[in-house]
């Protein structure tokens, strides 16, 4: 036996395989981790959300392979909507290869803000978080499409507007007294100033999320022409019973996109009907995409959701969220040249996000959503949002679709950019032609 040709031919052997695990190793799974809450006092709507982000992800593996042929790894790691737990979740899934981090809370959000650039993972941060992020060139690491807060605030108020004009009225302002609830205040107050309106604010304690009768007084002192609601979690469910308690008129009544669940109106019964809330995209499951996700995942065991939920609005908008992330993904392979991507990575390709009327119908979501374009300085893009409308059983599309005041927005979010990043001399910014 020629033992020389035998070693020989072992060692291309093991070089083989050493290339093929190498190879292997080389387009591993691109790594997504979810911050969700499945427990704590906002679970009831944080868990629809989850479900709908995982399921649109888990589709895609079982429908195509992944995403340019590389399978999604999809990790939730519990947060409570807590913030301390939210950066220990960030903390604990970093180093696995994370390509983007969705906080899905402002606390969170503003957690993790300055933590992105360090470790260069982009925050996706849709629709929620710090406003001032849409600012590309101030804060390159984080994303915030389609729109920020206070660009839903400027459509809300334009919905009004034009809806027997707004000048000498009053607007109730009731609000989750965190973060998040807080974000809008400073351009609604300026927006006032302009408009020439007043505003009444009501925040709301964490605590007394599930006792407003106090909160609801005051409304009925102040009798404010419409209501604002900032709320989450059981604040909506709860604000929309004592409304109808008292009497306001619900078609006045309107919520952030956040307070535009199922779960915000079935519990109050017959009294939610005529409320109103903001959206930006598609309810109901006959999409070509959603009817995907139920044969593959739900039917097949594979999501947390029962059957009933798929569809609502709140599930829509944790896929909604995932389509975002594929879809930013995708064109980072593209922009790149790569399959396996990173961070870095993700954050070129968050960037070039461009998802046409044609995208939308090639990946089953024809009239789903608006076309979503980002570009280097505008990380949010201002997109237009519309006003929904419960009738008791369904919500319904009461208003065409609503550009933002970008002219009155976007110089107040420079400049709230400038002021964020002007003590902090070693702030990471980038340059925008």
């Amino acid at each position: 036996m020629n033992f020389k040709k035998l070693a020989m031919g072992a060692g291309a052997a093991a070089m083989l395989a050493t290339g093929i695990a190498a190879s292997s190793a080389a387009m591993a799974d691109i790594y997504i981790p979810l911050l969700t809450y499945r427990t704590g006092p906002f679970a009831g709507s944080g868990s629809v959300i989850a479900n709908g982000m995982h399921d649109y992800l888990t589709m895609l593996n079982e429908r195509d392979g992944g995403i340019g042929g590389v399978k999604l790894k999809v990790e939730e790691c519990e947060t409570g909507y807590n913030a301390q737990k939210g950066v220990e979740c960030y903390e604990g899934t970093k180093g696995k290869g994370a390509v983007v981090y969705n906080p899905y809370s402002t606390g969170i959000t503003l957690q993790l803000i300055p933590k992105a650039p360090i470790d260069k993972i982009p925050i996706l941060s849709m629709g929620y978080g710090l406003s001032a992020t849409a600012v590309g060139e101030k804060f390159p690491w984080t994303f915030n499409v389609p729109a920020t807060y206070w660009s839903q605030m400027s459509a809300i108020i334009k919905y009004i507007d034009t809806n027997g004009g707004i000048k000498g009225k009053k607007i109730g302002f009731t609000y989750l007294d965190v973060g998040y609830g807080r974000e809008p205040i400073p351009l609604l107050e300026e927006l006032s100033k302009e408009m020439g309106f007043s505003v009444v604010k009501i925040p709301v304690g964490v605590k007394e999320m599930q006792n407003q009768s106090s909160h609801w007084l005051q409304v009925r002192k102040e009798r404010p022409d419409w209501m604002i609601m900032w709320g989450w979690g059981a604040m909506n469910p709860t604000a929309i019973k004592e409304a109808a308690k008292t009497r306001f008129p619900m078609d006045k009544f309107i919520g952030v996109w956040w307070s535009g669940g199922n779960v915000d109106v079935v519990p109050a019964g017959a009294g939610a009907k005529g409320y109103k809330s903001a959206n930006f995209h598609g309810t109901g499951t006959d999409y070509p995409a959603i009817q995907d996700i139920l044969k593959l995942v739900v039917k097949k065991g594979k999501s947390q959701a029962d059957e009933a939920s798929v569809g609502n609005n709140f599930y829509n908008r944790g896929m909604s969220n995932a389509v975002v992330v594929a879809e930013a993904i995708r064109t980072a392979q593209q922009v790149t040249g790569k399959k396996d991507i990173t961070g870095e990575d993700m954050r070129k390709g968050l960037e070039a996000l461009n998802i046409t009327a044609e995208r939308l119908k090639e990946i089953g979501l024809e009239g789903f959503m608006n076309p979503m374009k980002v570009t280097c300085k505008d990380h949010a893009g201002a997109h237009a949002i519309y006003i929904q409308q419960w009738d008791g059983k369904a919500w319904n599309k009461v208003s065409d679709w609503i550009t933002p005041m970008r002219d009155k927005v976007r110089p107040k979010l420079i400049a709230a950019a400038d002021k964020y990043v002007s003590d902090k001399p070693d702030w990471q910014t980038q340059a925008c032609k």
